[in-house]
């Protein structure tokens, strides 16, 4: 499930969180659902324990997952909806490249066919 790219330049603990944060958002795992002990994720992936641990300790702080000690790391009830509120502070971002965009003349429409490309025929 859990992969790791050693010639990334992304750390791996980051890559850890990058994955868990993506599989909550498409589904994968959902709330409640346990997820690998540190022991067995540090001998699949082959890396130091502290290193998941990094990663458990900072999705438990964000609110992505809950640790119940001598049971694991759990999706949090609310893990979906910290990393949407996340995602919208983005936007702010998203605000920024959109006046680069219409001040180098691209106009609404190109963008308007990324956000199709992108969402489909999505109404939300």
């Amino acid at each position: 499930m859990f992969q790791i790219d050693n010639l990334s330049h992304v750390p791996v603990y980051e890559q850890l969180i990058r994955q868990v944060e993506n599989y909550v958002l498409t589904g994968i795992l959902r709330e409640g659902d346990k997820l690998p002990s540190v022991r067995t994720l540090a001998a699949s992936l082959t890396i130091n324990p502290n290193t998941i641990q990094k990663a458990f300790a900072e999705l438990d702080r964000r609110g992505i997952t809950r640790s119940v000690p001598g049971k694991g790391s759990f999706i949090s009830q609310e893990a979906k909806q910290v990393l949407a509120g996340e995602h919208r502070e983005e936007l702010k971002e998203l605000e920024k490249y959109l006046n680069n965009f219409r001040l180098a003349g691209i106009g609404k429409e190109e963008i308007l066919g990324c956000v199709e490309k992108v969402y489909g025929g999505d109404e939300e």
